[in-house]
């Protein structure tokens, strides 16, 4: 099994792993302010200097699982005007794409019980240009790129610093660290390297009064002291010098109170730079640093040891051992997931793709009553508050290592994202996936009324109910790994919290009770004409084609869970046709809503689902958009085994009366009672014309088939853009295959037109599930118009094969991601890191958006080798 599996099944070795956020200030959890506006209560200026409530941030950062101690990488390149804790980007109004961290850095390699972990930041020797980079993103409007660290030319010279940050453990709770950099330059260059420690602050909001130490000890030591830890050191090699503060705000500085205190959270910084007496020469306090001031010749490099150690005598006579040991576990432990004879650039972005899945764990405290209420320390908060976002939600209570979508541009849980994260995260750590799952239905996640938190930013937004899709694969996963031997505890245990969620979206999401639902923007933010979720004053409402088929979906994957619990408890028969009813009644609402003619979200003419418009007098008007809203219908698709059904007599007689007595509805429903040649039955929305219809469209290279996957918004609407009056207000929409040029849900969100890895990963599963059903017999043109027939099964490879290419070098060594940037395209100390964007150029494949969001974008790891 190997060592890293055998550390998965013991205790103790995930208490210490990268739980630290990339970014705590601007988050919605440390805004105390009147407005909410939480950009611009905690700014990154203001950062260095205030302590934070609820979590905290740094480079390369590693915590506990209780974030009561925290180390991570500081620097200072003896140019920059403030030592570099923690990376910079732009707040969601100053870029001109929304927020955008500013730095380069890479997540290289990561074990499950981090064993062993690497990454690297790439830090100029020239005056880190903060300036330049608000002031020029400020000039760009929506239809410009964003303006990035690298297009300030910075490195053009080599003139930059390679910091690999490498974590070993001995034990459980002996941590060797490894600081190497690397001079790229062609002169010597200095720096101070300051490896800090410090506390979250927990003492200064009026609950827990005790204040925990850190002191200056033999050896070049840092003797560590908190009551809910046991003792540690912090032990350093070489020579350097201890400088201690506090993790307190500086309240001179943040909101210009003389408190009478000294040693503030910002002394280290104001010492280095300016030789301020701002740290204690008491040598004591709860954040310290070793600050190395080195030189490093031309192209050469620097080591830097630690050890975060229970043991205060423990040396570094088995450091480069244990390094070189844990690296070999690691190299074993990803080879046993690849196929033999694996191809080696492929297994290289899969072992990067899991690394950022695994760097990308952070422990995530949120309560919001108290952040509601304030603190009985802190001044009252603004009565405004208390109707502020999530005011709803006072039930939540978080202290979870969660998995982010991006610790920096989002370092908080997606309910949705978070479903897509288990799947990889799956092949790696199946109990840690399993418990991810489980945490967003537990009393205090979910809603009492059944709703599931979306983001912080707005816990009662409505995301795609994916959840039981992710549940169900994973619980398939596990079964075949276990020799067909089912976890059903994780499956019913969710099962149970999932109907009331189910029940959720009926009761408020259908408001007129014709199941054609009404979630909203569901994840998708600028993909409609409109703001889906506006409300209309004449009673207008928006009837969806992806809010409608998510409910299908959910319906069946429901049905499938409860014909699984239904094998060994036959109670469970009469929930599987409950919700057999439900995906009935919804397959009928979309094909016949709508009266004088209406035939539904399905246009015959067209060949395709849109959303439509239903006015108060009950007409409705299509909004004729070929967006991935008309592909979604493909999602819901189950395929069961013929014992299934006949095991479950009571599902079955179910099936029997609706076709007795209801084959008008039946008809709408693809093949459920045709057994195929291989024995199985197909539950979808789609008969097999519609479908045919549905990839008519997405399959052709004019339309959503890019050389890199399926677009989000067809190619269409670049010259036939759609226009719509409503109400004497003109919306359109437009093919725009990078960024966005709408502000509807600020410059982040851009579904209309690039490449989504989700979206492309759930296309690909419905086509090879489209496939156990109808095997070779049904076949399609894929591309459209090129006279090459394949089965459904191929069309799932080849678009596989589109979005590997996204990662992929090509014959000339160029990977689509890397669009046109010749340094990341050719220098040979960037072109193997790989960056896991949030979506993707739908023409030229170049990565946009949030650069490290492994989180659902880690689904290439699951694609490679198909």
């Amino acid at each position: 099994m190997g060592a890293e599996q055998d550390r998965l099944k013991a205790t103790g070795w995930k208490k210490w792993g990268p739980y630290v956020s990339d970014r705590q200030w601007g988050t919605v959890r440390e805004d105390y302010s009147a407005d909410g506006d939480a950009w611009n209560y905690i700014t990154h200026d203001i950062a260095r200097s205030k302590a934070f409530r609820w979590g905290e941030e740094g480079i390369a950062g590693i915590c506990d699982n209780e974030q009561l101690l925290c180390f991570a990488v500081t620097l200072w390149n003896k140019k920059d005007t403030i030592i570099k804790e923690r990376y910079f980007g732009l707040s969601n109004a100053e870029g001109n794409h929304g927020e955008d961290v500013k730095e380069v850095y890479y997540y290289l390699d990561n074990t499950p019980t981090h064993s062993y972990m690497k990454m690297l930041y790439k830090y100029p020797q020239q005056q880190f240009p903060y300036n330049q980079l608000v002031a020029e993103n400020k000039k760009r409007d929506r239809t410009q790129p964003e303006y990035d660290l690298m297009d300030t030319g910075i490195f053009n010279n080599d003139e930059y610093f390679d910091v690999f940050v490498e974590y070993a453990k001995q034990s459980t709770d002996d941590i060797l660290i490894k600081i190497t950099v690397h001079n790229r330059g062609k002169e010597a260059a200095s720096l101070n390297v300051l490896p800090t420690i410090w506390f979250r602050n927990t003492w200064d909001w009026g609950y827990d009064n005790y204040k925990p130490q850190l002191s200056a000890d033999a050896n070049n030591a840092i003797r560590i002291e908190h009551k809910d830890l046991e003792q540690k050191h912090l032990i350093a090699e070489g020579t350097s010098t201890i400088l201690f503060c506090d993790n307190e705000t500086n309240t001179k500085r943040f909101n210009n109170v003389d408190d009478g205190k000294s040693y503030y959270k910002d002394g280290i910084n104001d010492h280095v730079l300016y030789g301020a007496n701002t740290v204690n020469p008491a040598n004591t306090g709860t954040k310290a640093a070793f600050n190395y001031d080195i030189t490093i010749p031309a192209g050469e490099s620097t080591i830097i040891g630690l050890r975060l150690s229970d043991q205060a005598g423990n040396t570094f006579n088995d450091f480069d051992a244990v390094f070189a040991s844990r690296r070999q576990e690691a190299n074993e432990f990803y080879q046993d997931l690849h196929p033999k004879n694996a191809d080696d650039a492929k297994a290289k972005i899969q072992r990067q793709a899991f690394a950022g899945m695994l760097w990308n764990k952070q422990f995530y405290y949120y309560n919001i009553h108290q952040w509601l209420s304030g603190d009985p320390a802190e001044p009252g908060p603004p009565v405004e508050r208390l109707h502020q976002r999530n005011s709803k939600w006072q039930h939540f209570n978080s202290q979870d290592i969660i998995s982010m979508p991006d610790k920096w541009e989002y370092p908080w849980f997606a309910a949705w994202d978070l479903a897509f994260h288990c799947i990889p995260l799956a092949a790696i750590d199946m109990p840690f996936a399993k418990r991810q799952l489980n945490l967003l239905v537990r009393d205090w996640y979910m809603h009492p009324n059944g709703q599931l938190p979306a983001y912080e930013w707005d816990f009662s937004d409505a995301n795609p109910p994916v959840l039981a899709m992710a549940t169900w694969k994973i619980y398939q996963l596990d079964k075949q790994a276990n020799g067909g031997q089912g976890d059903a505890f994780f499956l019913e245990r969710i099962f149970h919290k999932l109907m009331l969620n189910f029940t959720w979206w009926v009761n408020r999401k259908d408001e007129v009770g014709n199941n054609i639902f009404e979630g909203g923007f569901l994840g998708l933010d600028n993909i409609g004409v409109f703001d889906r979720n506006t409300r209309f004053a004449n009673g207008a409402r928006l009837e969806q084609v992806d809010g409608t088929s998510w409910m299908a979906m959910y319906s069946l994957n429901l049905l499938r869970i409860a014909a699984e619990l239904a094998i060994t408890n036959k109670a469970y028969a009469d929930i599987a046709s409950k919700f057999f009813e439900h995906f009935i009644y919804i397959s009928a609402a979309m094909s016949n809503l709508g009266e004088g003619g209406n035939s539904g979200l399905w246009d015959d003419e067209d060949g395709f689902f849109y959303d439509q418009l239903r006015m108060a007098d009950g007409t409705a008007e299509k909004m004729k958009v070929r967006s991935i809203v008309g592909l979604i219908p493909l999602f819901a698709t189950e395929v069961l085994n013929e014992a299934d059904i006949v095991n479950n007599p009571i599902f079955r007689a179910r099936m029997d009366w609706f076709k007795a007595n209801r084959p008008d509805l039946v008809a709408l429903v693809s093949r459920w009672d045709e057994k195929s040649a291989g024995g199985k039955h197909l539950i979808s929305l789609l008969r097999g014309y519609r479908m045919k219809g549905i990839l008519k469209y997405m399959l052709d290279e004019n339309e959503f088939l890019s050389e890199y996957g399926i677009r989000s918004l067809s190619k269409y609407h670049l010259d036939n853009p759609f226009s719509a009056n409503i109400n004497g207000t003109q919306f359109s929409i437009k093919y725009v295959p990078a960024e966005s040029d709408s502000n509807m849900f600020g410059g982040n969100s851009n579904w209309r037109g690039p490449v989504w890895m989700p979206i492309n990963y759930l296309i690909i599963e419905s086509l090879n599930d489209f496939y156990l059903y109808y095997g070779d017999d049904l076949k399609v043109e894929c591309p459209t118009g090129s006279g090459n027939m394949m089965n459904l099964k191929e069309v799932a490879n080849e678009i596989y094969r589109r979005i590997s290419k996204l990662f992929l070098p090509d014959a000339n060594g160029r990977r689509p991601i890397n669009g046109q940037d010749e340094k990341a395209q050719t220098d040979p100390n960037f072109k193997d890191h790989i960056l896991f964007y949030e979506y993707f150029d739908g023409d030229t494949g170049r990565g946009l958006g949030s650069a490290h969001q492994t989180g659902w974008t880690g689904l290439i790891a699951n694609c490679l080798y198909h």
